[in-house]
């Protein structure tokens, strides 16, 4: 028992500092997701266009009859599907757009080259 007492009274001040590396480490994840903010910063009228003529055929469809197979098809064929359309289509990642990228594994082999000192 009293090795068990005098393991304790060693492991006291450790106790003590992995409690304060758990507050600090507590107090700043809450504050460091505040410094995203110097991000990018969207102007409020920004997605208002394109959102409001989706809700405009979201509302028109509602209103109306279930289309048909040739109507959605027609829709469908004008972008990325019938609601979305073609809207962000410049933004997405595709092959036409990303000849320049590199992929995971050349990334990889880059940096093993780069510790190794073999290129």
């Amino acid at each position: 028992m009293k090795v068990i007492a005098s393991v304790l009274s060693i492991l006291r001040p450790v106790r003590f500092l992995v409690v304060a590396f758990t507050c600090a480490l507590l107090l700043l994840s809450t504050a460091l997701p505040a410094s995203a903010i110097d991000s990018y910063q969207s102007k409020p009228t920004e997605g208002t266009t394109q959102l409001l003529e989706t809700q405009r055929k979201t509302d028109e469809i509602a209103k109306s009859a279930p289309p048909g197979l040739k109507k959605v098809q027609e829709e469908s064929n004008k972008g990325l599907n019938e609601v979305q359309g073609d809207a962000d289509v410049d933004k997405m990642k595709r092959p036409e757009n990303s000849q320049s990228a590199t992929s995971v594994e050349d990334n990889v082999k880059n940096l093993l080259e780069k510790v190794t000192g073999n290129k």
